[in-house]
């Protein structure tokens, strides 16, 4: 078959498609590697600006370039004024994802280098990108509830100065602490659907802005982003619809008899737990006392708890709480509206997308195609080797 390969109607599932050094899962062992360091790690022990130059130049940077690199994130964060005049121009009751990804092409416009194909170029189109896809997010929020934009505060860090101009509040540092590592959290995850949609459309020479587009419209599909969103309503369901916490059990059991999904639960790599989760449990708990949410918490933990009951007598004792169960409640719990959640992930997923954008467009491997062409098979009507033979109406049986 001169050499093809026929993966047909798997979604490309277990397809190598391309080689990357940006990150690496093994969801056999849930360990998820940035550039060679774990999330945990990171989480740990990194902030977001620092993962943000390690995804992008692929190394960490030395005190004096981390300095370099926020202050050029910084200086970015201004949207041009036009960006914003026609953001006031939407319907308030558009969705936020949908208004992100018809703003980003006016970001490339504004973007004096948009055109310029270099990697230092796309280097200091990603800063913009990281430094304005939050100021955007935030600007929308405010224009849809009939309050004006916020202008950056330059003496507050990247997750903090987001959590300011959304809200109107300056966050206290712990909670601008978790944030910020939320963002590392979801910095990077692969060839998900988003990150792939990214790199097929620059494959064909289109600019960073085009492939960082189609990504938050890949991220905007119910199948991808948003799930911690439906974890929230599923939560708030909960609450309404059982009078204590010993009936989650039955709650959780009666919607998965419905062949209702248990939100949050189960991932399409990782079969055990996913490194992320744990994290954002800890920091949910911890929120969840500051904040007077330790019900969420509690509601949460008993419905993973019933949840995996369940899962293990139907054998499926692989499915475990992914990175989406306990964010949702973490962001909830910092003032973030619900549907603002899915632009959040698109914050943080800035960071790895255009780092996946840069490897494509300057890919080592010489034997790369030059863009992704996958073949699709017609299984639709055939009439021979020379076609159908057209019909007017009035001769047709």
């Amino acid at each position: 078959m001169n050499g093809e390969v026929r993966v047909k109607n798997i979604g490309l599932r277990g397809v190598t498609v391309a080689d990357t050094k940006i990150s690496y899962i093994d969801g056999e062992n849930g360990i998820l590697i940035y550039r060679g360091f774990r999330i945990e790690e990171l989480a740990e022990r990194s902030s977001f600006m620092e993962t943000a130059y390690l995804l992008l130049n692929g190394v960490l940077p030395s005190a004096e370039e981390l300095r370099e690199f926020t202050a050029e994130v910084d200086a970015a964060r201004t949207v041009p004024e036009f960006v914003i005049d026609s953001m006031r121009r939407i319907p308030r009751e558009a969705d936020p994802m949908d208004v992100l990804q018809g703003v980003v092409p006016f970001l490339g416009v504004a973007d004096p280098e948009l055109m310029v194909e270099t990697r230092e170029a796309n280097l200091r189109k990603a800063v913009r990108l990281i430094a304005r896809v939050p100021a955007v997010v935030a600007a929308w929020n405010r224009i849809r509830n009939g309050l004006e934009p916020l202008p950056p505060d330059e003496g507050l860090p990247h997750a903090a100065n987001f959590l300011w101009q959304l809200t109107g509040n300056k966050p206290d540092d712990q909670i601008a602490r978790d944030l910020d590592v939320c963002l590392v959290l979801h910095a990077d995850h692969t060839f998900n659907a988003s990150t792939f949609a990214c790199r097929e459309v620059v494959s064909t020479q289109a600019h960073m802005y085009a492939g960082v587009s189609a990504g938050v419209g890949a991220l905007s599909g119910s199948l991808h982003g948003g799930a911690n969103a439906r974890v929230m309503k599923m939560l708030f369901e909960v609450q309404k619809e059982v009078k204590s916490e010993d009936e989650v059990g039955d709650w959780v059991r009666m919607r998965m008899e419905r062949g209702e999904k248990i939100m949050g639960m189960g991932h399409a790599v990782y079969k055990t737990f996913d490194p992320r989760s744990k994290i954002l449990k800890e920091m949910s708990l911890r929120l969840g006392v500051r904040t007077g949410h330790e019900d969420w918490y509690r509601l949460l933990t008993r419905i993973e708890q019933e949840a995996l009951k369940e899962f293990e007598k139907k054998g499926k004792d692989n499915i475990k709480s992914n990175v989406d169960f306990y964010s949702g409640s973490v962001y909830s719990m910092m003032g973030i509206p619900v549907d603002i959640m899915t632009p959040v992930f698109a914050i943080s997923r800035i960071s790895g997308w255009c780092s996946h954008v840069i490897e494509e467009k300057f890919a080592e491997a010489q034997d790369k195609p030059a863009l992704y062409r996958p073949k699709a098979e017609y299984v639709g009507h055939y009439c021979g080797a020379l076609g159908c033979v057209y019909q007017p109406v009035d001769a047709r049986e």
